[in-house]
């Protein structure tokens, strides 16, 4: 195998969303030879690094925090130093900072390279049972201004689309969705990749009684089927 030389370079790690075992030879090697990793939160992203033994620095580098350490990690790219971008979960900058990141970086005319793996909305897709042809992904909706318009416009749309929702809210986006489109079909993913990994499948309506009835744990990744597709 061809060793990559990472100074001076950008790499965007996709990391496991819940099984440790999800993650390629690649990305290991990555985040063992690169000059340090950023991440969302170092105590999620050490544990994972414990797991592989990879004795690396770790810097923070959230939501909260990315508009203001981009010129510190730029500089340090300039200079000649690699750095990989890592989320809690999955593939990063995919509803997970970064974004600013790399569009800074390659204006910079840093190189960039991606080192793909798990994904949630890419993995729910593939199991729900629903056309995957053409889709929506529309990640988190906005939690208050503009969330019943999003919800109109999504009522509208005839590809399959794909939404993320927190344990603390999807009760409330079912509801919702009973009200804007509730004859489309639903396939609910939670606790993808671990040991209790389950989709519900049904009519929002229906599936409200489900959710009240579960352990409700962790994020969920919600595919909806085509506005004219029937089970």
């Amino acid at each position: 195998m061809k060793k990559e030389t990472a100074s001076g370079k950008l790499f965007v790690v996709a990391t496991p969303i819940g099984n440790f075992e999800d993650i390629t030879y690649r990305a290991v090697r990555t985040l063992q030879e690169v000059d340090f990793i950023i991440c969302e939160d170092t105590r999620v992203s050490g544990n994972l690094l414990a797991h592989y033994e990879i004795k690396n620095k770790l810097i923070s580098f959230n939501a909260k925090s990315e508009g203001k350490k981009i010129e510190s990690v730029i500089n340090e790219l300039l200079s000649g130093k690699s750095c990989a971008l890592i989320s809690d979960a999955g593939t990063p900058t995919i509803s997970d900072p970064g974004v600013r990141l790399v569009n800074r970086a390659l204006k910079e005319s840093i190189t960039v390279h991606g080192i793909p793996g798990a994904n949630a909305a890419i993995l729910a897709l593939s199991i729900s049972g629903i056309p995957t042809d053409s889709f929506l992904f529309e990640g988190f909706l906005p939690q208050k201004k503009g969330r019943q318009k999003k919800l109109k416009e999504l009522a509208e749309e005839n590809r399959t689309i794909v939404l993320y929702e927190s344990p603390y809210r999807i009760e409330k986006l079912l509801n919702e969705m009973s009200d804007y489109f509730p004859e489309r079909f639903v396939a609910i993913s939670r606790e993808l990749t671990k040991k209790f990994e389950e989709v519900i499948r049904g009519y929002p309506g229906e599936l409200v009684d489900k959710i009240d009835e579960l352990k409700i744990k962790g994020e969920f990744v919600i595919v909806v089927a085509p506005k004219d597709w029937k089970q």
